[in-house]
Protein backbone atom coordinates (compact mmCIF):
# COMPACT_ATOMS: atom_id res chain seq x y z
CA UNK A 1 0.00 0.00 0.00
CA UNK A 2 1.37 3.22 -0.88
CA UNK A 3 2.60 6.08 1.71
CA UNK A 4 1.27 8.91 1.23
CA UNK A 5 2.84 10.78 4.16
CA UNK A 6 6.44 9.56 3.36
CA UNK A 7 5.41 10.49 -0.53
CA UNK A 8 4.75 14.29 0.43
CA UNK A 9 7.85 14.25 3.24
CA UNK A 10 10.00 13.35 0.41
CA UNK A 11 8.44 15.27 -1.93
CA UNK A 12 8.72 18.19 0.02
CA UNK A 13 12.16 17.08 0.95
CA UNK A 14 13.52 17.29 -2.69
CA UNK A 15 11.59 20.74 -3.49
CA UNK A 16 13.79 22.12 -0.62
CA UNK A 17 17.11 20.69 -2.01
CA UNK A 18 15.96 22.19 -5.27
CA UNK A 19 15.12 25.53 -4.07
CA UNK A 20 18.71 25.40 -1.99
CA UNK A 21 20.27 24.11 -4.83
CA UNK A 22 18.99 27.48 -7.13
CA UNK A 23 19.61 29.56 -4.38
CA UNK A 24 23.37 28.38 -3.73
CA UNK A 25 23.94 28.88 -7.59
CA UNK A 26 22.70 32.38 -7.52
CA UNK A 27 24.59 33.59 -4.84
CA UNK A 28 27.54 32.22 -6.89
CA UNK A 29 26.87 33.93 -10.33
CA UNK A 30 26.32 37.14 -7.62
CA UNK A 31 29.31 36.97 -6.36
CA UNK A 32 30.86 36.58 -9.36
CA UNK A 33 29.52 39.50 -10.95
CA UNK A 34 30.06 41.29 -7.87
CA UNK A 35 33.94 40.10 -7.92
CA UNK A 36 34.48 40.84 -11.47
CA UNK A 37 32.94 44.64 -10.87
CA UNK A 38 35.71 44.90 -8.08
CA UNK A 39 38.33 44.05 -10.35
CA UNK A 40 37.09 45.82 -13.36
CA UNK A 41 37.41 49.40 -11.02
CA UNK A 42 40.43 48.51 -9.55
CA UNK A 43 42.08 48.38 -12.96
CA UNK A 44 40.14 51.49 -14.12
CA UNK A 45 37.66 50.04 -16.49
CA UNK A 46 33.97 50.44 -16.62
CA UNK A 47 31.59 47.87 -16.93
CA UNK A 48 28.12 47.80 -19.06
CA UNK A 49 27.49 48.30 -22.86
CA UNK A 50 27.99 51.87 -23.28
CA UNK A 51 31.15 51.55 -25.52
CA UNK A 52 29.01 50.36 -28.39
CA UNK A 53 28.04 53.68 -28.51
CA UNK A 54 32.02 54.77 -29.38
CA UNK A 55 33.57 54.89 -32.82
CA UNK A 56 36.18 51.68 -33.27
CA UNK A 57 38.52 53.01 -35.28
CA UNK A 58 39.58 50.12 -36.87
CA UNK A 59 39.16 48.53 -40.50
CA UNK A 60 38.52 44.68 -41.97
CA UNK A 61 38.30 42.94 -44.62
CA UNK A 62 34.99 42.25 -45.48
CA UNK A 63 31.33 43.20 -45.21
CA UNK A 64 28.06 42.88 -46.65
CA UNK A 65 26.83 46.49 -46.00
CA UNK A 66 28.96 49.77 -46.14
CA UNK A 67 31.67 50.50 -43.46
CA UNK A 68 34.15 53.08 -42.19
CA UNK A 69 36.93 53.54 -39.54
CA UNK A 70 34.07 55.88 -37.56
CA UNK A 71 31.58 52.85 -37.33
CA UNK A 72 30.54 52.39 -33.63
CA UNK A 73 31.17 48.62 -32.26
CA UNK A 74 27.29 47.99 -32.47
CA UNK A 75 27.85 48.48 -35.93
CA UNK A 76 30.81 46.94 -36.57
CA UNK A 77 29.19 43.73 -34.35
CA UNK A 78 26.39 43.53 -36.77
CA UNK A 79 28.76 43.63 -39.96
CA UNK A 80 30.37 40.80 -38.10
CA UNK A 81 26.94 38.92 -37.33
CA UNK A 82 25.76 39.36 -41.08
CA UNK A 83 29.43 37.79 -42.44
CA UNK A 84 28.83 34.87 -39.95
CA UNK A 85 25.18 34.29 -40.93
CA UNK A 86 26.54 34.76 -44.64
CA UNK A 87 29.32 32.58 -44.83
CA UNK A 88 27.61 30.12 -42.77
CA UNK A 89 24.26 29.70 -44.75
CA UNK A 90 26.25 29.79 -48.40
CA UNK A 91 27.70 27.17 -47.03
CA UNK A 92 25.18 24.87 -45.66
CA UNK A 93 23.85 25.25 -49.07
CA UNK A 94 26.68 23.54 -50.94
CA UNK A 95 27.92 21.37 -48.24
CA UNK A 96 24.26 19.63 -48.72
CA UNK A 97 24.74 19.63 -52.58
CA UNK A 98 28.06 18.57 -52.58
CA UNK A 99 27.26 16.10 -49.72
CA UNK A 100 24.09 14.48 -51.56
CA UNK A 101 26.70 13.95 -54.29
CA UNK A 102 29.42 12.16 -52.34
CA UNK A 103 26.65 10.85 -50.15
CA UNK A 104 25.12 9.31 -53.79
CA UNK A 105 28.37 8.24 -55.26
CA UNK A 106 29.13 6.12 -51.90
CA UNK A 107 26.19 4.57 -52.66
CA UNK A 108 26.74 3.88 -55.87
CA UNK A 109 26.94 0.24 -57.80
CA UNK A 110 29.78 1.22 -59.58
CA UNK A 111 33.31 0.73 -58.43
CA UNK A 112 34.96 3.51 -59.36
CA UNK A 113 32.64 5.94 -58.04
CA UNK A 114 32.47 4.49 -54.99
CA UNK A 115 35.92 4.05 -53.94
CA UNK A 116 36.37 7.63 -55.27
CA UNK A 117 33.96 8.95 -53.27
CA UNK A 118 34.65 7.08 -50.40
CA UNK A 119 38.94 8.49 -50.64
CA UNK A 120 37.68 12.02 -50.46
CA UNK A 121 35.28 11.53 -47.57
CA UNK A 122 38.22 9.70 -45.23
CA UNK A 123 40.37 12.34 -46.80
CA UNK A 124 38.67 15.63 -45.73
CA UNK A 125 36.94 14.09 -42.79
CA UNK A 126 40.31 13.31 -40.80
CA UNK A 127 42.30 16.45 -41.59
CA UNK A 128 41.19 19.65 -39.19
CA UNK A 129 38.95 22.00 -40.82
CA UNK A 130 41.61 24.97 -39.87
CA UNK A 131 44.41 22.84 -41.50
CA UNK A 132 42.61 22.70 -44.82
CA UNK A 133 41.07 26.75 -44.70
CA UNK A 134 44.87 27.63 -43.98
CA UNK A 135 45.85 25.55 -46.85
CA UNK A 136 43.40 26.91 -49.48
CA UNK A 137 44.21 30.36 -47.61
CA UNK A 138 47.84 30.21 -48.88
CA UNK A 139 47.45 28.72 -52.25
CA UNK A 140 45.01 31.36 -53.01
CA UNK A 141 47.67 34.18 -51.98
CA UNK A 142 49.86 32.85 -54.14
CA UNK A 143 47.60 33.01 -56.70
CA UNK A 144 49.29 35.62 -60.02
CA UNK A 145 48.53 39.50 -59.42
CA UNK A 146 46.06 41.03 -61.32
CA UNK A 147 47.54 41.17 -64.72
CA UNK A 148 48.18 38.03 -64.91
CA UNK A 149 44.70 36.44 -63.40
CA UNK A 150 43.82 32.92 -64.57
CA UNK A 151 40.72 33.99 -67.19
CA UNK A 152 38.24 31.72 -67.10
CA UNK A 153 35.59 32.16 -70.29
CA UNK A 154 36.59 35.73 -70.57
CA UNK A 155 34.33 36.41 -67.72
CA UNK A 156 35.35 35.55 -64.18
CA UNK A 157 39.17 35.74 -63.66
CA UNK A 158 41.38 34.71 -60.46
CA UNK A 159 44.03 36.23 -58.58
CA UNK A 160 45.80 37.05 -55.34
CA UNK A 161 43.09 39.80 -54.97
CA UNK A 162 40.14 37.13 -54.66
CA UNK A 163 37.76 35.84 -57.46
CA UNK A 164 36.12 38.27 -59.33
CA UNK A 165 32.69 36.95 -60.89
CA UNK A 166 29.65 38.77 -63.04
CA UNK A 167 27.08 40.26 -61.47
CA UNK A 168 23.58 41.21 -62.41
CA UNK A 169 22.54 45.25 -62.21
CA UNK A 170 19.95 44.67 -59.98
CA UNK A 171 19.31 46.49 -56.50
CA UNK A 172 19.41 44.19 -53.47
CA UNK A 173 15.60 44.38 -52.71
CA UNK A 174 15.13 43.12 -56.39
CA UNK A 175 17.27 40.28 -55.32
CA UNK A 176 15.53 39.60 -52.41
CA UNK A 177 11.85 39.42 -54.22
CA UNK A 178 13.47 37.05 -56.82
CA UNK A 179 14.72 34.85 -54.16
CA UNK A 180 11.27 35.10 -52.42
CA UNK A 181 9.56 34.29 -55.57
CA UNK A 182 11.69 31.25 -56.60
CA UNK A 183 10.98 29.79 -52.94
CA UNK A 184 7.40 30.34 -52.96
CA UNK A 185 7.26 29.11 -56.50
CA UNK A 186 9.19 26.12 -55.50
CA UNK A 187 7.00 25.31 -52.91
CA UNK A 188 3.73 25.43 -54.43
CA UNK A 189 4.90 23.58 -57.28
CA UNK A 190 6.20 21.03 -54.85
CA UNK A 191 2.86 21.02 -53.10
CA UNK A 192 0.99 20.50 -56.65
CA UNK A 193 2.95 17.53 -57.86
CA UNK A 194 4.80 16.39 -55.81
CA UNK A 195 6.64 12.42 -55.43
CA UNK A 196 6.56 13.26 -59.02
CA UNK A 197 9.47 13.99 -61.81
CA UNK A 198 7.73 16.83 -63.09
CA UNK A 199 8.10 18.53 -59.83
CA UNK A 200 11.44 19.92 -60.56
CA UNK A 201 10.83 21.04 -64.31
CA UNK A 202 7.68 22.80 -63.06
CA UNK A 203 9.55 24.43 -60.69
CA UNK A 204 12.71 25.31 -62.97
CA UNK A 205 10.52 26.54 -65.17
CA UNK A 206 8.25 29.00 -63.20
CA UNK A 207 11.54 30.21 -61.16
CA UNK A 208 13.26 30.92 -64.65
CA UNK A 209 9.69 32.76 -66.15
CA UNK A 210 9.53 34.76 -63.00
CA UNK A 211 13.54 35.64 -62.65
CA UNK A 212 13.46 36.87 -66.57
CA UNK A 213 10.50 39.00 -65.81
CA UNK A 214 11.59 40.62 -63.15
CA UNK A 215 14.75 41.51 -64.36
CA UNK A 216 13.46 42.32 -67.73
CA UNK A 217 11.03 44.83 -65.31
CA UNK A 218 13.59 46.35 -63.16
CA UNK A 219 16.92 46.24 -64.64
CA UNK A 220 18.57 49.46 -66.01
CA UNK A 221 18.92 49.25 -69.32
CA UNK A 222 21.82 52.05 -69.93
CA UNK A 223 23.73 49.93 -67.88
CA UNK A 224 23.45 46.48 -69.19
CA UNK A 225 21.73 43.39 -67.72
CA UNK A 226 25.30 42.27 -66.38
CA UNK A 227 28.52 43.97 -65.18
CA UNK A 228 31.26 41.89 -66.08
CA UNK A 229 34.74 42.49 -64.43
CA UNK A 230 37.19 44.15 -66.60
CA UNK A 231 41.35 44.77 -66.03
CA UNK A 232 41.87 48.43 -65.37
CA UNK A 233 45.20 49.33 -64.42
CA UNK A 234 46.25 47.47 -61.51
CA UNK A 235 42.65 45.99 -60.19
CA UNK A 236 39.62 44.56 -62.02
CA UNK A 237 36.42 46.97 -62.35
CA UNK A 238 33.05 45.81 -62.31
CA UNK A 239 31.45 42.60 -61.64
CA UNK A 240 31.67 40.96 -58.03
CA UNK A 241 34.80 40.45 -56.41
CA UNK A 242 35.56 37.68 -53.56
CA UNK A 243 37.79 38.32 -50.97
CA UNK A 244 40.54 35.97 -50.76
CA UNK A 245 39.60 35.68 -47.53
CA UNK A 246 35.86 34.64 -48.23
CA UNK A 247 36.66 32.15 -50.96
CA UNK A 248 38.72 30.35 -48.72
CA UNK A 249 36.80 29.96 -45.53
CA UNK A 250 33.72 29.11 -47.66
CA UNK A 251 35.61 26.24 -49.86
CA UNK A 252 37.29 24.85 -46.76
CA UNK A 253 33.56 24.92 -44.74
CA UNK A 254 32.06 23.30 -47.96
CA UNK A 255 34.71 20.81 -48.79
CA UNK A 256 35.15 19.88 -44.76
CA UNK A 257 31.00 19.66 -44.36
CA UNK A 258 30.28 17.59 -47.18
CA UNK A 259 32.56 14.84 -46.26
CA UNK A 260 30.22 14.50 -42.81
CA UNK A 261 26.85 15.29 -44.82
CA UNK A 262 27.72 12.80 -47.31
CA UNK A 263 27.94 9.75 -44.41
CA UNK A 264 24.68 10.73 -43.24
CA UNK A 265 23.58 10.71 -46.87
CA UNK A 266 24.71 7.16 -47.28
CA UNK A 267 23.87 5.81 -44.29
CA UNK A 268 19.58 7.52 -45.25
CA UNK A 269 20.25 5.85 -48.56
CA UNK A 270 20.96 2.44 -47.18
CA UNK A 271 17.96 2.10 -44.92
CA UNK A 272 15.35 2.46 -47.59
CA UNK A 273 13.92 -1.27 -48.16
CA UNK A 274 15.32 -2.78 -51.23
CA UNK A 275 11.91 -3.80 -51.92
CA UNK A 276 10.96 -0.12 -52.93
CA UNK A 277 14.07 0.01 -55.62
CA UNK A 278 12.85 -3.23 -57.28
CA UNK A 279 9.49 -1.80 -56.94
CA UNK A 280 10.78 1.22 -59.13
CA UNK A 281 12.48 -0.86 -61.24
CA UNK A 282 9.70 -3.12 -62.64
CA UNK A 283 7.64 -0.25 -63.06
CA UNK A 284 10.45 1.30 -65.61
CA UNK A 285 12.11 3.81 -63.78
CA UNK A 286 15.78 4.34 -64.68
CA UNK A 287 17.92 4.55 -62.21
CA UNK A 288 17.96 8.24 -61.23
CA UNK A 289 13.81 8.33 -61.17
CA UNK A 290 14.30 5.90 -58.67
CA UNK A 291 16.81 8.02 -57.10
CA UNK A 292 14.62 10.88 -57.20
CA UNK A 293 11.28 9.59 -56.54
CA UNK A 294 11.80 6.70 -54.30
CA UNK A 295 14.74 6.70 -52.52
CA UNK A 296 15.50 10.34 -51.43
CA UNK A 297 12.16 10.98 -50.45
CA UNK A 298 11.90 7.97 -48.12
CA UNK A 299 15.76 8.46 -47.14
CA UNK A 300 15.02 12.17 -45.99
CA UNK A 301 13.19 10.99 -42.97
CA UNK A 302 15.88 9.51 -41.37
CA UNK A 303 18.64 12.02 -43.37
CA UNK A 304 17.27 15.37 -41.71
CA UNK A 305 17.90 15.18 -38.00
CA UNK A 306 21.62 14.28 -38.22
CA UNK A 307 21.73 16.63 -41.38
CA UNK A 308 20.55 19.38 -38.92
CA UNK A 309 23.31 18.44 -36.96
CA UNK A 310 25.54 19.05 -39.18
CA UNK A 311 24.11 22.29 -40.01
CA UNK A 312 24.90 23.78 -36.82
CA UNK A 313 28.40 22.26 -36.48
CA UNK A 314 29.22 24.44 -40.30
CA UNK A 315 27.97 27.68 -38.62
CA UNK A 316 29.81 26.93 -35.75
CA UNK A 317 32.92 26.06 -37.93
CA UNK A 318 32.66 29.89 -39.02
CA UNK A 319 34.38 31.23 -35.97
CA UNK A 320 37.56 29.42 -37.64
CA UNK A 321 37.91 32.23 -39.81
CA UNK A 322 40.18 34.26 -37.79
CA UNK A 323 42.52 32.50 -38.06
CA UNK A 324 43.05 33.96 -41.88
CA UNK A 325 41.58 37.13 -40.87
CA UNK A 326 38.19 36.79 -41.94
CA UNK A 327 36.14 39.74 -40.35
CA UNK A 328 33.26 37.11 -39.11
CA UNK A 329 31.72 37.87 -35.63
CA UNK A 330 34.48 36.06 -33.74
CA UNK A 331 37.11 37.75 -35.25
CA UNK A 332 35.30 41.24 -34.70
CA UNK A 333 34.31 40.57 -31.39
CA UNK A 334 38.62 39.59 -30.65
CA UNK A 335 39.75 42.45 -31.90
CA UNK A 336 36.74 44.79 -29.87
CA UNK A 337 38.03 42.92 -27.29
CA UNK A 338 41.94 43.66 -27.55
CA UNK A 339 40.68 47.74 -28.57
CA UNK A 340 37.87 48.51 -26.16
CA UNK A 341 38.77 45.78 -23.08
CA UNK A 342 35.18 45.01 -22.29
CA UNK A 343 35.69 41.65 -22.13
CA UNK A 344 32.82 39.96 -20.71
CA UNK A 345 30.37 42.04 -22.43
CA UNK A 346 31.68 41.00 -26.09
CA UNK A 347 32.01 37.63 -24.78
CA UNK A 348 28.35 37.82 -23.54
CA UNK A 349 27.36 39.03 -27.17
CA UNK A 350 29.37 36.13 -28.96
CA UNK A 351 27.55 34.00 -27.13
CA UNK A 352 24.31 35.08 -27.49
CA UNK A 353 24.56 35.71 -31.11
CA UNK A 354 25.74 32.25 -31.35
CA UNK A 355 22.63 31.00 -29.66
CA UNK A 356 20.29 32.91 -31.49
CA UNK A 357 21.63 31.34 -34.62
CA UNK A 358 21.59 28.03 -33.80
CA UNK A 359 18.73 27.70 -31.75
CA UNK A 360 16.87 29.08 -34.80
CA UNK A 361 18.54 26.60 -36.97
CA UNK A 362 17.40 23.90 -34.51
CA UNK A 363 14.20 25.04 -34.68
CA UNK A 364 13.93 25.12 -38.94
CA UNK A 365 15.48 21.72 -38.53
CA UNK A 366 12.79 20.19 -35.97
CA UNK A 367 10.05 22.06 -38.11
CA UNK A 368 11.34 19.96 -41.31
CA UNK A 369 11.31 17.03 -39.40
CA UNK A 370 7.92 17.28 -37.95
CA UNK A 371 6.81 17.96 -42.18
CA UNK A 372 8.43 14.89 -42.92
CA UNK A 373 6.74 12.72 -40.55
CA UNK A 374 4.73 9.36 -42.00
CA UNK A 375 1.30 10.09 -40.35
CA UNK A 376 0.55 7.23 -38.02
CA UNK A 377 3.81 6.74 -36.78
CA UNK A 378 5.07 7.34 -33.87
CA UNK A 379 1.88 6.93 -31.47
Amino acid sequence: MLDWHRWRRMSWRDIAIQVGLVAFVILIVVSAIRSAQVNLAALGLTAGFSFLERATGWSYSFSLIDRTIDDSYARTLWIGFLNSVFVGLISIVFATIVGFIIGTARDSRNIGLRSAATIYVQVFRNIPLILQIVFLYAILIHLPGPRQALNILEVAFMSNRGVMLPVMNVSLPTVGVMVIGVAALAFLSARLVAGTLRAFGVWLLLALAFVAATVYLVYPAEDGLWSVPELKGLRFRGGLTLSVELVAMILGIVIYGAAYIAEVVRGGLNEVPKGLNEAGESLGLGPFAVWFTIRVPMALRSIIPPLGNQWILIMKATTIGVAIGFSDLFYIVSTSITQSGQTLELVFILMASFLLINFTLAQFVNLLNKRLELKGYGG
